[in-house]
């Protein structure tokens, strides 16, 4: 019994030894494969310049960059370095990348590069957009853009024929919102293009769900339309509240419009810069010299004072006004008032007349 008892006394021994050592090796081991993956976090990058750029497209995996990297020298060990950037990667759990453009400088790290593509600090681009522009325009500002230059016409034509496609829209002039916009190296024309008129449409809906009582507009887009023309008239803020006022008054009392920039974008490119009797007189469905009410559709881009002041017209009994020469305008109830005022500061001009405020374009 005693010789039984001894044997398996030395034979539980002997299995606790072993599985000390195998606990031991797998320590070891485990320490070492750790040890061995943190290495290659620290693993600086090959890059041919001081500063790359890093384009990363929607849909691509670490897999794939990876590739890419390889392919193109980034990776000092090659296809070995792939495979442990791969694995560093699933550990840490940095495996998942957002599509942009990124600027790598040199000395960085496999652990730098991957908490840049997990985080998504990719470069931003900003494009901006002034009040009163029109499509066309706004067409040309976001092609001389550094990522837009090389659009071809037909591809510009494509941005816009997507918008229109997006929001069931016939015309799309003064459906963008002027402002600021940022995109990335991935965006398209037509995303910022989509971000404009995402504002235009909440802004309007804002200011119209505001709006003053017994205004002559049926829908928000005739408060837009309006809103283009005292944009274009008028780049003095206090002025666009009293300019909408004279235009709901002659709305009102069955009187035309009767504001040249209606006929400036009703006669397009073919316009010269000097408006004539002429061209007063063409017929086109924007010369409001001409047709009772308003135009179509907007002339431009207004900003959120236009459309405030459309929605918000000043009151009073004034239902002329003219250009005085430095940027602002005289107000007239009468036509024989308007008249004097005509000859006073359009017959007789000053030398250093202007029609727009000298921060105005």
């Amino acid at each position: 019994v005693a010789t039984c008892l001894g044997q398996r006394v030395a034979m539980l021994r002997r299995l606790i030894l072993l599985a000390a050592t195998f606990l031991l090796f797998a320590t070891v081991a485990l320490s070492a494969g750790f040890w061995f993956v943190q290495r290659v976090g620290d693993q600086v990058l090959v890059l041919p310049e001081e500063t790359t750029l890093l384009p990363v497209s929607r849909g691509d995996t670490l897999s794939r960059l990876t590739t890419l990297w390889q392919a193109e020298g980034f990776l000092s060990q090659g296809s070995f370095q792939r495979r442990q950037i791969l694995l560093y990667a699933r550990f840490h759990d940095l495996d998942r990348i957002l599509a942009g453009e990124y600027r790598i400088k040199a000395g960085t790290t496999v652990r730098e590069l991957l908490i840049k593509l997990n985080a998504g600090d990719v470069i931003e681009y900003q494009v901006t957009f002034p009040e009163g522009y029109n499509l066309r325009q706004w067409l040309e500002q976001l092609r001389q853009h550094s990522r837009f230059s090389h659009v071809s016409d037909e591809e510009a034509g494509r941005w816009l024929d997507s918008i229109k496609d997006k929001y069931a829209l016939d015309n799309l002039e003064g459906w963008f919102f002027p402002d600021t916009y940022s995109f990335t190296g991935v965006d398209s024309g037509d995303s910022v293009l989509a971000q404009a008129h995402e504002k235009m449409r909440s802004v309007l809906a804002q200011e119209w769900a505001e709006r003053a009582d017994d205004l002559p507009y049926e829908t928000p887009y005739e408060a837009l339309i309006m809103a283009s023309i005292v944009e274009r008239e008028t780049g003095a803020p206090e002025e666009r509240q009293q300019i909408a006022g004279v235009f709901v008054r002659r709305l009102n009392k069955g009187m035309r419009l009767q504001t040249d920039p209606t006929v400036i974008y009703g006669l397009g490119e073919g316009f010269n810069g000097n408006i004539t009797r002429r061209d007063l007189r063409k017929e086109t469905p924007y010369n409001t010299y001409v047709i009772k009410g308003l135009p179509p559709t907007p002339i431009a881009m207004p900003g959120r004072e236009a459309i405030h002041a459309a929605l918000h017209p000043d009151d009073g009994d004034t239902l002329f006004f003219v250009a005085k020469g430095d940027g602002s305008h005289y107000f007239s109830a009468t036509y024989e008032e308007h008249s004097q005022a005509v000859k006073r500061y359009q017959l007789r001009r000053r030398s250093d007349y202007r029609s727009a405020p000298a921060n105005k374009n």
